[in-house]
């Protein structure tokens, strides 16, 4: 498949979505609560519909997988060499707390591989998107589209966080980094800011599904990034259990 020929569509779909998350956003919207005991709007919901259905229309033989559709047993996913990964909102905390810092999704796996991405982040206009070894691009808020890439190492390597999800492991491994400084961003965006240049890692000892990384990993890919699990392995999808092993996001260089 020649991925720089649906992209474009890829993003329309986003935007479509985005729009439709954004005017939630701005309106007084209700939060439920999974079993999980995670949250979950009317835009998760609006924009899992949105995503959907424009992707069934690009490409309705390829199979999608989704953290609010209806999940596919193992045997049926263990034959998909190819599928769509999204997450219509990451970040959902970051919605209902109107941090502005969450995201609309949409990955292409390929053999295990994010190869393609979109993320666009609604409330700060902005918006990444990567095909693995074609380079990444960003539209920014005035809407200029710009090729980015990830910077060269430094001394001070910047190391990008959670407010949300910091914990013990993690403190201990960013002190072990040495000379550091932190930087805060939320959702997906962690990888895109490595992918942009303005941080250089990001680790996550903590619980994350394929969801709520395939998008950014592609775009971090495509912007000359990686995502290594702490064995030094490349963080995998298409896995039995969607949950991802810790892992550490990094640009230019390995930890």
């Amino acid at each position: 498949m020649y991925y720089s020929s649906i992209l474009p569509k890829v993003i329309k779909v986003a935007d479509e979505a985005s729009e439709k998350v954004l005017h939630i956003y701005q309106s007084d919207f209700k939060v439920s609560y999974k079993e999980d005991e995670s949250p979950i709007t009317a835009a998760d919901v609006a924009s899992h519909e949105i995503i959907v259905k424009g992707l069934r229309n690009i490409s309705p033989d390829i199979p999608i997988l989704s953290e609010e559709g209806a999940q596919a047993p193992w045997e049926e996913r263990k034959h998909w060499r190819r599928f769509w990964l999204i997450d219509p909102i990451d970040g959902t905390r970051d919605f209902t707390q109107r941090t502005g810092e969450f995201t609309v999704n949409i990955a292409m796996i390929e053999d295990g591989v994010p190869v393609m991405g979109v993320v666009t982040a609604p409330a700060l206009k902005e918006a990444f998107w990567g095909i693995k070894g074609e380079g990444a691009h960003k539209r920014d808020r005035t809407g200029q589209v710009h090729r980015i890439r990830v910077a060269e190492p430094k001394a001070t390597r910047r190391v990008v966080a959670s407010k949300n999800h910091m914990n013990d492991e993690t403190r201990n491994f960013i002190r072990a980094l040495g000379p550091h400084r932190t930087v805060q961003a939320g959702s997906s965006l962690k990888f895109c800011r490595i992918a942009e240049g303005h941080a250089d890692l990001y680790p996550r000892m903590g619980p994350t599904s394929e969801w709520d990384t395939g998008a950014a990993h592609a775009v971090l890919l495509a912007a000359g990034g990686n995502v290594y699990t702490l064995d030094g392995e490349p963080l995998q999808y298409g896995k039995e259990d969607v949950l991802n092993p810790y892992f550490i996001a990094v640009g230019n260089w390995y930890f």
